[in-house]
């Protein structure tokens, strides 16, 4: 269990710094006021903030996910894996369920840091240096969200976060299951790594297709309140205003760039996580063959040694 919790938190790592900028793209996107857009589309955004905010404007935020996402990534293999373990049997359903009960948990902490990453995304939009930053940090965004409104205020979006990530991980787990299975990824297969990296990228593809719709909900209510205003009453009060001033088409906004993203951020954390595993534990039973060895080894001489004990 130790090294399912290592391994998803050295993942997590590795798909953060691989993905947070398509992810401020994302946030983007789905919060910006559709009566005034800043941006026309993914590619129009990306161009836009590194002009406006430079390249370091795409890595706003990264903090909370990197302190977050670690450890998140750490309980979601953790809880998958031990999941797997009690339920006995490696079938599909079964992994859908692990899946699904590893998101369940994780939200948790999940809720929390992307509230504060989204609240940092936001800050200073269009500026290369913020004339007035409300946040210094993803840490002090927290603090400053908990002394305003309590407990309530850090966990906002809760509800819609447990709605996104519970279908969601149970697909992702599923999905990669069924594709390392039909691929065959063997340990001496010289394409293992690159099947490992298509099964990974497209687990977390579907994996964000299942429940897109939900994450605009949640990123929308968790951005609310920044001007000092609160725009929406609650979860079903946004998905009527969204309805009505854009249409369904609200729910696919940032799509492309999640999708963009989505794909080598699930395939670095899923192949990592994967390939430390296999390492791991092969060097476990390197130990353990050596250990047995050596206690055949010095069978014979105990045994040569108890009869002059005995005389």
């Amino acid at each position: 269990m130790a090294l399912d919790f290592a391994a998803g938190c050295i993942g997590g790592a590795a798909g953060v710094l691989v993905g947070h900028p398509f992810d401020t793209v994302k946030v983007r996107l789905q919060v910006q006021n559709v009566d005034r857009p800043l941006y026309r589309g993914t590619y129009h955004c990306f161009q836009s903030i590194i002009r406006q905010e430079s390249m370091l404007g795409l890595y706003k935020g990264i903090g909370s996910p990197m302190m977050g996402l670690a450890f998140v990534n750490a309980i979601v293999f953790g809880v998958h894996g031990n999941a797997m373990r009690k339920l006995g049997h490696d079938t599909p359903l079964n992994q859908f369920l692990a899946g699904a009960s590893a998101g369940a948990i994780q939200c948790v902490i999940c809720c929390p840091m992307e509230l504060a990453k989204t609240r940092m995304q936001l800050q200073g939009t269009g500026e290369k240096k913020s004339k007035r930053k409300l946040y210094k940090n993803s840490l002090d965004c927290l603090v400053r969200i908990y002394n305003k409104e309590g407990i309530r205020g850090i966990n906002r979006g809760m509800v819609t976060t447990l709605m996104r990530e519970t279908p969601c991980f149970g697909v992702y787990f599923l999905t990669y299951d069924v594709l390392t299975r039909s691929l065959g990824c063997e340990p001496d297969d010289p394409f293992m790594i690159l099947k490992l990296l298509f099964a990974g990228g497209m687990s977390g593809i579907t994996c964000w297709l299942s429940t897109y719709p939900v994450d605009v909900i949640k990123s929308r209510l968790q951005a609310d309140g920044v001007g000092g205003v609160n725009q929406y009453s609650g979860i079903m009060d946004c998905v009527r205003q969204s309805l009505k001033k854009e249409g369904w088409r609200v729910f696919t906004r940032g799509l492309t760039s999640t999708l963009l993203r989505a794909f080598p951020v699930n395939a670095t954390t899923f192949a990592t996580v994967t390939l430390f595993l296999k390492y791991m534990r092969e060097g476990q039973e390197c130990s353990i063959q050596d250990s047995e060895l050596q206690a055949v080894q010095l069978q014979p001489l105990q045994t040569q040694t108890q009869p002059l004990v005995q005389q």
